[in-house]
């Protein structure tokens, strides 16, 4: 009997996403750079972390610059990904420069936004401490 012979999976067709947003999160202890499409679906991402570093180097906006050149890398190659809105959350010392990184990896910029949470007047405090 003759071994039924298995035929190769249909290869799946790359998704050509033209434009997207990318979200960077820079807080205190590392930078975050998602890139998704227009919905929102995540297309690429990185951080200080996934490019190598540890600790408070994740921090640092050298971090923030090759996280970001990496993410967008990523999502050029995989999506030929070509223009992106920049949303950016957090006061970490990455922002700036994760903004840079994204404009001078050959990707359009064509908008930046600020999102970073602000508290309208927050949690209530501890109650003062009485000796």
């Amino acid at each position: 009997m003759a071994k039924p012979t298995k035929g190769k999976a249909p290869r799946r067709s790359r998704r050509n996403i033209s434009a997207g947003r990318a979200y960077v999160h820079a807080s205190y202890n590392n930078t975050i750079v998602t890139i998704t499409d227009l919905d929102g679906n995540s297309v690429a991402w990185s951080s200080g972390g996934t490019i190598g570093y540890k600790g408070s180097k994740k921090g640092t906006p050298y971090a923030a610059q090759l996280a970001a050149a990496d993410a967008v890398k990523k999502a050029q190659t995989s999506f030929g990904m070509a223009a992106v809105d920049v949303i950016v959350r957090g006061s970490g010392s990455g922002r700036e420069q994760a903004i840079r990184a994204i404009q001078a990896s050959g990707i359009e910029v064509r908008s930046i936004m600020d999102d970073s949470p602000v508290p309208h007047n927050g949690c209530r405090p501890k109650k003062k401490f009485r000796a």
